[in-house]
């Protein structure tokens, strides 16, 4: 770059202007939505799940939306599901947030080092695990509890793996939330962020090449879809018509960065489907009925090999991004209140009262038996151990610190495990 005073190169023309995006509101200020259009449920157009992906394309610009203002269930991408499902789900969403709060003042308690809750979100985890097939495998991030939680795994498990206890199949090598089941479809979660895109695309072109059945399903925040692993994920997927869910749940904020940061003031995040020439869909995710609806008919169409779909799960991230954020320093404190998608419990809760299949009085019992649940569960979880306790009732053995890493432990590694158990011993800190 030239070194000269760029105001006499060339005096006519207007000084250059750098753009940051910024929120809608701050802190003390209103919350603003007005540029959050949301058309009529049941308005979007429902292609056939072998049309080509250029259909699906003014789908990016629009939003899916199956549930009314009224809860009713209208439209072309009403999935028609039955009763038992529906309580199921309901079932399910409540679960998770129950668990969240528990585990959130666990942490307060100090009994574990990090927690992140998924409140307002829970719809789309859950819906999808039950849109999708049993033995379809997920590779998630950090706010999919729900797809654990709706697929049966224990309560106590993911606790002893929050608490990094006795009982943590992981060993405490994973950050508190980054679970891993491969028999749950849920694969390793990782805390750098993107990584899973590729892998889950990776998994499924080798199912493919296999000839096997089974899809993936890859999941990323907004804020990551501006990191390299997003596109090269995607440029994999549509050169090898990978059978593959790509999906971005934008709840508006990566920690405190706002979504424009990555892209959202100028187009969708669905949208970035058309450079890729794949289809794609941009969905209410706080609406159960039409996130279920969006996994299932892209399922659909990658099991029968018509390619990848990338969905948007428009929702809002509720609370703070993790037990180490503070939401209060960055967006009005009452927003998450006046989100205009509301609340994806009440809503599915609202359906099933409008069916005449649930009603305020089931919910109370079914909200106290599943705390009752997560209560029993935490108990039978600090049996093992928690952050607080495990040093001194529950003392580690720091060998396995070097396990795992080969499949036979090399010398060096032999010798540098000794040496540690050897300081150790000589400072009086090996646990006797």
């Amino acid at each position: 770059m030239s070194d000269k005073d760029p105001s006499k190169l060339k005096p006519n023309r207007p000084k250059l202007s750098l753009h940051v995006p910024e929120p809608p509101a701050r802190p003390g200020e209103t919350p603003d939505f007005s540029s959050v259009k949301v058309p009529p449920a049941g308005a979007a157009p429902r292609p056939d799940v072998a049309a080509p992906a250029t259909e699906t394309h003014p789908l990016t610009m629009s939003l899916v939306r199956v549930l009314d203002e009224e809860n009713k269930a209208v439209g072309p991408w009403d999935p028609k599901l039955d009763a038992e499902t529906l309580r199921k789900m309901l079932r399910d969403m409540v679960t998770v947030r129950v668990f969240d709060d528990r585990m959130y003042r666990a942490q307060r308690q100090g009994k574990t080092s990090f927690y992140m809750k998924c409140t307002g979100e829970e719809a789309i985890a859950v819906s999808a695990a039950n849109a999708l097939d049993r033995e379809d495998m997920n590779f998630p991030t950090y706010r999919q509890q729900g797809l654990l939680i709706a697929r049966g795994y224990p309560m106590v498990e993911m606790m002893n793996q929050i608490y990094s206890n006795k009982g943590d199949k992981l060993q405490g090598r994973q950050l508190p939330i980054m679970y891993s089941d491969k028999a749950h479809g849920f694969f390793s979660i990782s805390g750098n962020l993107g990584t899973q895109y590729p892998q889950a695309v990776g998994w499924a072109m080798a199912s493919a090449i296999k000839g096997d059945s089974r899809i993936a399903m890859g999941w990323t925040g907004e804020g990551a879809t501006a990191e390299g692993d997003f596109h090269a994920a995607l440029t994999f997927a549509t050169v090898y018509n990978a059978p593959v869910i790509l999906a971005v749940v934008n709840n508006q904020w990566a920690i405190s960065s706002y979504s424009g940061i990555a892209g959202g003031e100028r187009a969708t995040f669905a949208q970035r489907a058309l450079g890729y020439g794949v289809a794609g869909l941009r969905v209410d995710g706080n609406d159960a009925l039409a996130v279920f609806a969006a996994v299932r008919w892209a399922a659909d169409r990658a099991r029968a090999n018509y390619g990848p779909t990338l969905i948007e799960f428009f929702t809002y991230r509720a609370e703070g991004h993790s037990t180490s954020d503070d939401p209060s320093g960055y967006r009005p404190s009452n927003e998450a209140k006046l989100w205009p998608l509301g609340d994806p419990i009440e809503r599915l809760k609202g359906h099933l009262i409008g069916l005449g299949e649930w009603d305020d009085e089931r919910h109370s019992a079914m909200v106290d038996e599943i705390a009752a649940d997560v209560r029993s569960a935490q108990k039978e979880a600090e049996k093992k151990g928690t952050l607080a306790t495990a040093s001194i009732d529950f003392p580690q053995d720091v060998r396995t610190m070097f396990n795992d890493v080969y499949e036979e432990m090399p010398w060096n590694l032999k010798e540098q495990q000794q040496d540690m158990v050897d300081e150790l011993e000589a400072k009086r800190q090996w646990p006797r």
